[in-house]
């Protein structure tokens, strides 16, 4: 049975999802794994009268909920029943994966696993990588792209580059709001020699230590909202895409235990950024979001300030290249949605 603030929140909370009344939020309760790592007590709250995420009448709804100390609990997930599957956000416990190093020519070279005893119940799935051949190391970050264990990506692992060995895995830090370290996605090499890693949280992690396998992660930053997207170091700068504020926020990493916004640049009043890339020859940061729409970005390596380009535009004369409704060279008429974007060599 729950106790403490768990049982007072059947009294306080309402289903999140509930049109009306609280649809028999509480109707089951199950503790589960430390699914975040952060040694907080998790569990799964039924309401199974739930109009759910589809608006079926009853269709049942489960709730991944935290249990903090201080007389506070966090939703952290809520999931709908699946007409092949069941509930299924907790069908990869325990998932693994590895590291595969390929030739020019596709051959493997080596590889390694992912998995690793001590850590049995936790997503062990490689996302982003930071290799490091001056240090025979890499960094990888463990997280999903799959909403059913999206908030399961928690931890990240230290391999040496040479045998591709793992020697070490290691939990994020929760920071003080709990949830920081959630979905840990790019890691990106800093100008002082630790590693910095986006998450979904919005936070900002910074690792050291791997090179004598100790390492120690610290949040030492977080942006507004969620679903931060893949940031751009440039010198000192951070520079991160923001989808709660519209814009891409930068933050001096000088002094990297204490990151610093310096500036900020809204897209739009509608445009959610994703996707950052520097190029060092043109000083210009691409951008893709959740619109049709790529653009260029001016940034001044002294100061961080952004600015828009704005001699790139299309046809239209706004700033940016549209991929609406366009004729492909090959052919295809529609719309394209840029995700992840490189500049030429």
């Amino acid at each position: 049975f729950a106790t403490g603030a768990l049982a007072a929140l059947f009294d306080t909370l309402q289903s999140p999802y509930a049109t009306s009344g609280n649809r028999e939020f509480g109707y089951s309760v199950a503790s589960v794994p430390d699914v975040t790592g952060d040694g907080l007590a998790d569990y799964i709250i039924g309401a199974d009268e739930d109009e759910g995420a589809s608006g079926l009448p009853n269709e049942g709804r489960a709730y991944l909920i935290r249990d903090v100390p201080n007389d506070s609990c966090g939703l952290l997930f809520g999931a709908t029943p699946s007409l092949q599957s069941g509930f299924n956000f907790f069908t990869n416990i325990g998932a693994t994966g590895g590291l595969v190093e390929i030739d020019d020519q596709g051959n493997v070279i080596r590889s390694g696993s992912s998995a690793d005893a001590a850590f049995p119940d936790t997503l062990l799935t490689p996302y982003g990588l930071a290799v490091l051949p001056e240090l025979d190391r890499v960094i990888v970050t463990n997280s999903s792209m799959h909403l059913e264990e999206i908030f399961r990506g928690v931890t990240y692992q230290i391999w040496r580059l040479s045998d591709l060995k793992l020697l070490k895995t290691a939990y994020l830090d929760p920071g003080g709001n709990h949830y920081g370290q959630i979905s840990p996605e790019e890691p990106r090499l800093g100008p002082d020699g630790a590693v910095y890693v986006q998450t979904l949280g919005c936070g900002i992690e910074r690792i050291t230590g791997f090179r004598d396998e100790e390492p120690k992660s610290q949040l030492v930053y977080s942006f507004p909202g969620n679903w931060c997207g893949v940031p751009t170091i440039v010198g000192h700068y951070l520079i991160q895409s923001v989808p709660e504020t519209y814009s891409l926020m930068v933050v001096d990493i000088a002094n990297g235990a204490k990151p610093v916004e310096v500036a900020r640049l809204k897209i739009s009043d509608t445009f959610k950024p994703h996707w950052t890339g520097w190029d060092a020859k043109t000083q210009r940061i691409v951008v893709t979001g959740k619109e049709p729409r790529l653009f260029l970005v001016r940034m001044d390596p002294a100061t961080g300030k952004l600015s828009m380009d704005d001699a790139f535009h299309d046809a239209d004369g706004k700033p940016g290249f549209d991929f609406a409704e366009r004729e492909w060279p090959h052919g295809w008429k529609g719309s394209g949605l840029p995700h992840g974007v490189v500049f030429s060599r």
